[in-house]
């Protein structure tokens, strides 16, 4: 691990050289850019980015952990109230209306980054490994409190049930990205919400 900076100025290169290599990353994609690239996008000399971080392959994993902060900081806030059928439907709807800001081409940064790297080495594959455990995390305890709150079935396997809402969300996000339109993303999450009410406990 490179070196955490202690001083304001230098949390503040030390962030810029972060967001210069993720804008990058995420324009160019990781094959494509060198750290020459992101000493010139963000003002450094190479002594400095060798200062913050020990390698470029060090620089990557430090995208990936700042990228997964930026994505859950707008994700959990949602999450953490979906604990019902509508705090889930407040939390869909979010993820449909960021799709289409982006026009539907961004996709999911995280996931993004995953395709391109996640066969690197096991240290970057465990990153994105607890990138979506710490995503599912505030769902699954949503689920769980429907269960205790008796809208959920008992016999429901909570885990089961948010890892098939996460890969919905993720195969949505891929096909809007790749046909360019949000139906795609609205269709998975459809999906996703009828095995949610699939596993809902019956009216009596």
């Amino acid at each position: 691990m490179g070196h955490t900076p202690t001083t304001a100025r230098g949390r503040a290169t030390r962030a810029r050289i972060l967001d210069s290599a993720a804008d990058l990353i995420q324009r160019r994609g990781v094959a494509a850019v060198t750290l020459d690239d992101v000493e010139r996008a963000a003002g450094v000399g190479r002594s400095q980015l060798y200062h913050y971080f020990d390698d470029r392959d060090d620089l990557v994993r430090a995208v990936v952990h700042c990228t997964v902060d930026k994505v859950l900081a707008t994700q959990e806030p949602l999450l953490l109230e979906a604990d019902s059928m509508a705090g889930i439907d407040r939390w869909f709807d979010a993820i449909v209306a960021n799709g289409t800001r982006q026009d539907a081409v961004g996709g999911c940064a995280i996931g993004s980054l995953a395709s391109q790297l996640s066969d690197r080495d096991d240290l970057t594959r465990q990153a994105f490994v607890d990138a979506f455990e710490r995503w599912e995390a505030p769902l699954i305890a949503g689920l769980r409190r429907m269960q205790e709150s008796g809208e959920l079935r008992l016999d429901v396997d909570v885990t089961e049930l948010a890892d098939l809402t996460m890969a919905a969300i993720q195969g949505g996000l891929l096909l809007a990205h790749v046909r360019r339109t949000p139906d795609q993303l609205r269709l998975a999450l459809r999906g996703a919400r009828a095995a949610l009410e699939d596993a809902l406990t019956p009216p009596p």
